[in-house]
C-alpha cells in the first residue's frame, strides 16, 4: 500500500482504539499492532506539516474513510430514486451508523477539532464531507446555491453529531427524530427562499424591492 492507503487502512482502527486512548500514539501504535503494520511506517503515514499535528491527521483520515465508504454504499444512481429530503437524511444517517459504538472517539474528535488552532483545518474537513454528500444527492449549483446548500448542510450535521454523542435512547431515536426536524426545517426554508427568489413572481420581487430601498419613488 502507498502512505495514502494505509492511512485510509489504519483510520478505522485508530478510530476503535481512540475511544479508549484517545487520538493518540498509543491508539495509532494499537491500530498499527492490528493491522500487522510496521509502527514507524504507520506514523510515517501521519506524519504531516499540516495544522493540528498527527491528531488531526488521523481524524481527517478517519472522516475521509467515511466519506469513501458512503459514496460506494449509497451511489448516485441509487439517491436519485428518493425525494431530496431523503437522499439527504439517507446520506447523514449512513455517516451515523459507520461511527456506532465509537461515540467516545467522536466525542474527543469533536473537541480535537474544536480547538482554536485546528478551527480552519475542521472547518475545510466538514465543508469536504458536505460538499461530498450534497454531490452523492444529484447537486450541480453552481451559483450561491452551491454555498448556502453547503453551509447549511454542515451546520444540520454539525448538530446533529453533537447530539448523537449523547444519545442513550433506543436505536438513537432522539438523534433520529432531531435529524428529521432539522432536515424538514430546511425544506420550508429552501421552499420559501424559491417563493421569494422568483423572477417570475409578481406579486412580490426582491429586485424591485432592493432597488426601492435605495432608489425610493419620488
Amino acid at each position: 500500500m502507498t502512505l495514502d492507503e494505509l492511512r485510509l487502512h489504519l483510520a478505522p482502527l485508530i478510530a476503535d482504539a481512540a475511544v479508549f486512548d484517545g487520538w493518540s500514539e498509543e491508539a495509532l501504535d494499537m491500530a498499527a499492532q492490528q493491522a500487522g503494520v510496521d509502527g514507524d511506517v504507520a506514523r510515517l503515514a501521519f506524519s504531516s506539516m499540516a495544522p493540528g499535528g498527527r491528531a488531526m491527521d488521523m481524524i481527517g483520515a478517519w472522516i475521509e474513510a467515511i466519506d469513501i465508504e458512503m459514496a460506494d454504499a449509497l451511489p448516485p444512481a441509487d439517491l436519485t430514486k428518493m425525494p431530496i429530503r431523503e437522499r439527504i437524511r439517507s446520506l447523514v444517517q449512513f455517516r451515523l451508523d459507520a461511527v456506532r459504538g465509537q461515540e467516545e472517539a467522536l466525542r474527543r474528535a469533536l473537541a480535537i477539532m474544536a480547538m482554536p488552532q485546528n478551527a480552519a483545518r475542521a472547518l475545510r474537513t466538514g465543508w469536504h464531507s458536505a460538499d461530498v454528500m450534497w454531490r452523492l444527492a444529484g447537486d450541480t449549483a453552481t451559483d450561491y446555491n452551491h454555498y448556502t446548500k453547503r453551509a447549511m448542510l454542515g451546520s444540520i450535521y454539525g448538530a446533529t453529531l453533537a447530539v448523537f454523542v449523547s444519545d442513550e435512547s433506543e436505536d438513537k431515536a432522539e438523534t433520529r427524530a432531531f435529524l428529521d426536524r432539522r432536515i424538514e426545517g430546511v425544506m420550508r426554508f429552501e421552499k420559501t427562499k424559491a417563493k421569494w427568489l422568483n423572477p417570475d413572481r409578481e406579486s412580490f420581487s426582491v429586485t424591485r424591492f432592493l432597488g426601492r430601498l435605495r432608489y425610493p419613488a419620488r
